[in-house]
């Protein structure tokens, strides 16, 4: 199932106060021309483990937090949505891999859960325990979003990126991406 979110939000977000979108049990894909970002309320209250090369610390997590899988040079929206689904509905621990370690060069995908979350193309992925920061690609680079009670704010969404609301139980129509 896909709609236009109300208000109309298909690129370029004022730079000031953003875009409120309605976000429920359904997730929010917002694609660049190459890239996408896809993004669910966290929907309960449960702590996440953040697994780092020396420690580990857990978040508490709340019903309005986001959480948000980049895909930089893109890829299966449903590879996507399934690890969303792995950390909202199953609480699967976060890791993070030390500042030079080779895999990182080969993650298409990185996650984050927090109440409010920056993109960047500036940082290494899967290197950043700090929640608030995610990897994207420089097309979606500079989007900020922020849960709020029963949506999510959009701050900066770069001209040209489409937002789309996904069934959270069914995308057949995007396996194919």
């Amino acid at each position: 199932m896909s709609r236009k979110p109300e208000g109309g939000a298909s690129g370029g977000s004022p730079a000031g106060k953003g875009e409120p979108v309605p976000l429920g049990d359904e997730l929010l894909l917002i694609r660049g021309e190459r890239s996408f970002l896809l993004v669910g309320k966290a929907g309960s209250r449960f702590p996440l483990c953040i697994e780092t090369p020396d420690d580990e610390y857990c978040l508490a997590v709340d019903p309005d937090d986001l959480v948000a899988v980049s895909m930089p040079e893109g890829g299966p929206v449903e590879q996507a949505r399934m690890m969303l689904e792995l950390v909202r509905r199953y609480h699967i621990p976060l890791v993070v891999l030390p500042k030079d370690h080779p895999g990182s060069k080969r993650l298409s995908m990185v996650v984050s859960v927090a109440p409010e979350i920056h993109l960047s193309c500036d940082i290494r992925r899967g290197t950043h325990p700090e929640q608030h920061l995610l990897c994207s690609s420089g097309e979606l680079t500079g989007l900020s979003l922020a849960g709020i009670p029963g949506g999510v704010l959009l701050k900066h969404l770069p001209d040209g990126a489409m937002v789309r609301y996904l069934d959270a139980e069914n995308s057949s129509a995007d396996k194919q991406q």
